[in-house]
């Protein structure tokens, strides 16, 4: 299974979207190269930003970093959710880890040309540790956790996994 160290940025919003996403990822189901919203957010990040690299930390992989030490990163949904924040704020947490004070994190908002500022404070830090624990016990359960119900399960590449009886 994964330990503290594999727990990335996608492990973190799957956590706050759908515990049974997260659990199947954990194992290995991956087909979001089959889901159209996937496409659609890779489009999204290929064509807002291109000035800027993103930065990879191995098990996490940020949009880009500007010189103040903020987190930017890119969304292709229309509004915010609390799984942007968490994993903005799990990449500022990677970030001080390895050395680098991170001050917070910019969501960008493409489609509705709209940004929102989260700055990382100590709460957040403590937030982002109990994140990672969280992951570890769901990825770490014997069974899958219950589904969504089926109007949440919009866009989800695991749409066809969990609804076909």
């Amino acid at each position: 299974m994964i330990d503290e160290a594999d727990v990335g940025g996608v492990h973190i919003k799957y956590l706050y979207h759908c515990q049974r996403q997260l659990w199947l990822y954990a194992r290995g189901l991956r087909p979001e190269h089959l889901s159209a919203a996937v496409q659609f957010g890779e489009a999204v990040h290929e064509t807002s930003y291109t000035r800027n690299s993103p930065v990879d930390l191995g098990a996490a992989r940020l949009d880009f970093v500007d010189g103040r030490h903020w987190v930017h990163e890119v969304k292709s949904s229309s509004r915010p959710t609390p799984a942007d924040q968490a994993q903005g704020r799990h990449y500022c947490y990677r970030l001080q880890q390895i050395g680098i004070d991170a001050q917070g994190t910019v969501l960008h908002y493409p489609a509705t040309r709209r940004t929102q500022r989260h700055p990382f404070t100590e709460q957040e830090a403590e937030q982002a540790e109990a994140d990672i624990q969280q992951v570890l016990a769901v990825c770490a359960q014997a069974s899958s956790p219950d589904r969504l119900t089926r109007s949440d399960c919009r866009g989800c590449s695991y749409t066809d996994y969990c609804w076909t009886d």
